[in-house]
């Protein structure tokens, strides 16, 4: 910009009309910005937030408090007038949680951005557990709190995973009971914030970083007992999806008996105490031997009872008849055999005669068809010389020579006389 724009008025020269448009040439007077940023952040809604007072400043006519995020390391100044604090039936204190409408607020000659508060209420302790049960039953219907989906715990591991407070008596409880039981057990401790408000971001890291070690055969996460308030973090959904998504069996032990925050409910397992989570990751070293003990025992009896038992089945077949006395099987064996044998030759013998008889009567027929048992009973068989049988008297002549075959012998004849005379005819 040339000296003499810079001498003439701001009002003389044409100001962009958006902020983009300036340049070193033709920049906006400064409180052109500061008006613009007033005007436009005065659009702005007011807006509910929930917080904790971490400082309180109070004046006559102005009090200043600083709200800080109840799960991360976000705070922001607000200015309460002295109206809102004079309608508050609780007065506030560091530590509170509370509700407020703040509405952003850009004070124009000192380019200061503050937040106007009103409505100021601390979040009562009814408030809070209506939360935790709405979230409770959203996770519950998601399946979170399931029982088919808790992992068993390992029945010996070797690698403890812990998650409490940094020198905290939660974490002396958990590693002197587990080593007490059994000694050989390792940890691997990881020291977190277990309250306020960096403690979710903390117990979710190092759960994820125990988790993905595959040397850590299950996670503990403890905390000794406190107020409701300490304990909020232990309920925040995050946590809880982490520990549902976790492939490392997870133990919680927040608080006492009375103390049950969500973690309880997702967890593999819940412990009353750190002192009882200690207990139950681990066996008893004492008692296993014990258990070993009576197995031995157990298993020393069923065996004996095992001998005892095919001893006497032995016993019993090397009793039978069978094994006692072989060879009673033998003689039984070849007294079959001679009744079979016997009965063999009797229905052979008996076969064979009457076999025997049957050709005897077949000889008797054969014999008594046959020609020469014709001839024994006077019948003769009368042939001419050339040998042929003459069976018609028309076959031959008067003093033709005809054989006649008797039963012994033969007998030469000539014929003297023919006849066609049938037998029964009278003689002529």
């Amino acid at each position: 910009m040339s000296s003499d724009d810079a001498d003439q008025p701001a009002q003389e020269r044409t100001l962009p009309p958006r902020a983009g448009l300036t340049t070193p040439e033709n920049p906006w007077p400064l409180r052109l910005l500061s008006e613009n940023l007033h005007a436009y952040i005065a659009r702005c809604d007011p807006t509910w937030v929930e917080g904790q007072v971490v400082e309180l400043n109070q004046r006559a006519r102005v009090t200043y408090l600083t709200l800080r995020d109840v799960d991360e390391e976000v705070s922001v100044p607000v200015t309460l007038f002295a109206r809102e604090m004079a309608q508050m039936e609780t007065p506030l204190e560091r530590g509170m949680r509370v509700v407020a409408q703040i509405k952003p607020d850009f004070w124009t000659k000192t380019g200061r951005l503050s937040m106007i508060g009103q409505g100021v209420r601390p979040v009562g302790l009814g408030d809070l557990l209506v939360r935790i049960e709405r979230l409770r039953r959203a996770l519950a219907d998601e399946g979170l709190f399931d029982a088919e989906r808790k992992k068993p715990l390992p029945p010996l591991p070797q690698r403890v995973g812990l998650i409490t407070g940094r020198n905290s008596d939660a974490e002396k409880d958990v590693v002197r009971n587990a080593r007490l039981r059994w000694p050989a057990v390792e940890f691997e401790i990881r020291n977190v914030a277990v309250q306020g408000t960096s403690a979710v971001r903390g117990v979710t890291g190092a759960l994820e970083e125990l988790d993905a070690d595959p040397r850590v055969d299950v996670i503990i996460i403890a905390r000794g007992g406190g107020a409701f308030e300490d304990l909020l973090p232990f309920s925040d959904e995050s946590l809880i999806r982490a520990v549902a998504a976790a492939q490392t069996p997870v133990v919680s032990a927040i608080g006492h008996e009375n103390d049950q925050p969500l973690l309880d409910h997702v967890a593999d397992l819940r412990a009353s105490t750190p002192t009882d989570a200690g207990k139950r990751v681990v066996p008893d070293l004492v008692e296993e031997r014990a258990n070993v003990a009576r197995a031995r025992v157990v298993l020393d009896r069923a065996v004996i009872q095992f001998l005892d038992r095919e001893q006497a089945a032995l016993d019993s077949i090397r009793s039978r008849p069978v094994l006692d006395q072989p060879e009673g099987m033998i003689l039984v064996r070849e007294e079959d055999v001679d009744r079979l044998r016997e009965r063999s030759l009797r229905t052979v013998l008996h076969r064979s005669e009457r076999e025997q008889e049957t050709i005897r009567q077949m000889k008797h027929r054969v014999r008594a068809l046959s020609p020469q048992e014709t001839l024994s009973r006077g019948y003769a068989v009368v042939m001419t010389q050339d040998g042929g049988v003459v069976k018609d008297s028309a076959q031959v002549k008067v003093q033709d020579t005809l054989a006649i075959r008797l039963a012994l012998g033969e007998v030469t004849a000539a014929v003297t006389q023919t006849s066609q005379r049938q037998p029964g005819d009278a003689a002529t």
